[in-house]
């Protein structure tokens, strides 16, 4: 399919589109892929919205663009997102990202039209941002791959893109095979991704009492078999709801980075994301003082649980996706708002800055749910290698 402002099938899909792509240098490792960029990076000549109507500040030319475009890859255009990234269904001022599987439910944020790009087949990936899940729950609810670096990776930099939260925001691919986000990783790199053994690997496994539906407690047991097929040994991990010291870190820094147009009589958000942003402002010094202070607390913790681990698997998504406009989900202990199920899965991560490999699993009805690989800071080459074997050796899903 190409890309199409006017293809009702690509409907919230492109923030933009130029009248040519960006054609990647001839020659490169990645000559002939094509990608799409969320519109929160920053693309000279071209502008940035943020599919929002609310005044931005300037953001630089970002230098991720630039090497994947010397590497060969072509830019297609720009796509819509959750408004300024802060939410999870992919919800702003021009309509949302129908879900590629099903139009009547939500494709899931921020990175939501990143998502149904690589879904649909208009670009080969898709980069993405990730501050709190928004690769890894759309990358889950569309059925394609997903991939958070480790915070701060320098392949994948943050620098040019408009932030949400410094302590919380990565870049990433999105793609609808793994085989493509490894060769995107590899260009990058310059080191090849080999599949690697999984007999010896210790593995922890999270799995959130009442926290998720049938379909995705199913997944993610179906991948702890495989791993254990695969030679791994498993051990149960525990953690503890973080989300309330995730959202008091991430919408203050968001308020901070909107703070012009905060300031202005009619900001121009949404009510939702302009109700976040009015609460992020009010937290005193104090709450945030003590969201640190968790936040560090829940670092120690989970370096503790995974002490003598080499992997971690988890839930990427509490349920297939949702109906467009529903605020809970149904899980095991009953029905949750949807924000705190899906974030009290995905945010850890993110906040803690350690990387994660979302994969794809099957749900009823044609849907998708995902299960996260996450593996210790650093260690990207590692989980992106055992990841491939799961892919190429692992039974089917």
């Amino acid at each position: 399919m190409t890309p199409d402002l006017n293809d009702p099938a690509q409907t919230g899909i492109w923030a933009y589109l130029p009248g040519e792509p960006l054609e990647g240098r001839a020659g490169g490792p990645l000559a002939g892929m094509t990608f799409s960029a969320k519109d929160l990076f920053g693309v000279e000549g071209w502008p940035l919205q943020a599919s929002t109507e609310a005044p931005l500040p300037p953001v630089e030319a970002s230098p991720l663009v630039t090497r994947l475009l010397e590497l060969g890859a072509t830019l297609v255009g720009k796509t819509h997102l959750h408004e300024i990234a802060l939410g999870i269904t992919g919800a702003n001022a021009f309509g949302g990202t129908p879900n590629p599987l099903d139009a009547s439910r939500v494709t899931g944020g921020s990175s939501s039209g990143a998502a149904a790009s690589v879904a649909l087949g208009l670009c080969d990936f898709a980069l993405g941002t990730d501050t709190g899940g928004s690769i890894r729950v759309p990358a889950a609810w569309c059925g394609v791959v997903g991939y958070k670096p480790s915070k701060n990776d320098p392949l994948w930099p943050t620098a040019g893109v408009l932030p949400l939260s410094s302590t919380c925001d990565h870049a990433g691919p999105l793609a609808r095979d793994l085989h493509t986000v490894l060769r995107v990783q590899e260009a990058l790199s310059g080191e090849a991704i080999s599949a690697l053994p999984w007999e010896g690997v210790r593995v922890g496994l999270w799995n959130p009492a009442g926290w998720q539906d049938a379909d995705a407690e199913s997944a993610l047991l179906t991948a702890a078999r495989q791993a254990e097929a695969l030679g791994a040994t498993l051990r149960a991990v525990t953690l503890p709801d973080m989300l309330g010291a995730y959202s008091d870190t991430v919408q203050s820094e968001a308020a901070s980075v909107h703070a012009a147009a905060l300031a202005l009589t009619d900001p121009g958000f949404g009510p939702g994301t302009l109700a976040l942003l009015r609460r992020g402002a009010a937290l005193t010094p104090e709450q945030l003082d003590t969201a640190r202070t968790r936040r560090a607390s829940y670092a120690a913790l989970l370096a503790e649980q995974m002490d003598g681990l080499d992997l971690l698997l988890a839930p990427a998504v509490p349920s297939a996706a949702p109906k467009a406009g529903a605020e809970s989900v149904q899980v095991a202990e009953g029905t949750v708002p949807l924000r705190v199920a899906v974030l009290r899965l995905s945010a850890p991560f993110s906040m803690l800055g350690w990387p994660v490999l979302a994969l794809p699993y099957a749900a009823a009805g044609g849907l998708s749910v995902g299960v996260q690989l996450v593996a210790h800071p650093g260690d990207d080459a590692r989980l992106l290698g055992l990841g491939r074997t799961l892919v190429e050796r692992g039974p089917q899903r």
